[in-house]
């Protein structure tokens, strides 16, 4: 940043009075510009159970890979709306939130992933413009070597791990610099 949203004026990075952290601050104004994590939303789309719903990704980054339907959250929208209009926009599938699934933490590139088990509503999916494919996956059907993001991996990973044990608790994780983004 060079120049105050507010006013104009120039930007000065410092730690600010009362502040722990370096930000950028106006010279003019005295205005704090803060920089905070950016948060991706999603869900892991069930069907009958144990069958995931899956997009093949049609943009970069990690395009023709495949991946969970999620995206970054919008302003004035809840995690969970954001989770479900990620997937009409990506599946064009409707879904049921049921709970929060998996907090995944990547501080090198400032993102926090939330993502939500969800049922689908219906049969009544296909490829929205983001995605060259969209299908459901039986655990051995999973294109492992073909999974977009460490999030998505790990995510799906916990979600088979969970069947039929019962177990609805969150799953997290803080990923390390060397780890595959997202």
């Amino acid at each position: 940043m060079k120049y105050c949203t507010q006013c104009g004026g120039d930007l000065e990075w410092k730690v600010p009075a009362g502040d722990n952290m370096h930000r950028y601050v106006c010279t003019n104004c005295g205005f704090i510009h803060y920089q905070n994590p950016r948060i991706i939303v999603g869900c892991l789309p069930v069907w009958e159970e144990h069958r995931i719903l899956l997009c093949k990704r049609a943009i970069e980054p990690r395009h023709g890979l495949w991946t969970l339907p999620s995206g970054f959250m919008e302003n004035g929208e809840t995690a969970e709306q954001g989770s479900m209009r990620e997937t009409r926009e990506e599946a064009n599938a409707s879904v049921t939130i049921q709970s929060l699934h998996t907090v995944f933490s990547i501080p090198h590139i400032n993102q926090v992933y939330l993502l939500f088990r969800a049922e689908l509503d219906n049969l009544d999916f296909y490829p929205g413009p983001e995605s060259l494919e969209v299908r459901l996956f039986k655990q051995d059907e999973i294109p492992w070597d073909e999974i977009a993001f460490n999030s998505v991996r790990f995510s799906l990973q916990r979600f088979f791990e969970d069947l039929g044990t019962g177990n609805t608790a969150s799953h997290t994780h803080v990923s390390s610099f060397q780890e595959q983004p997202g």
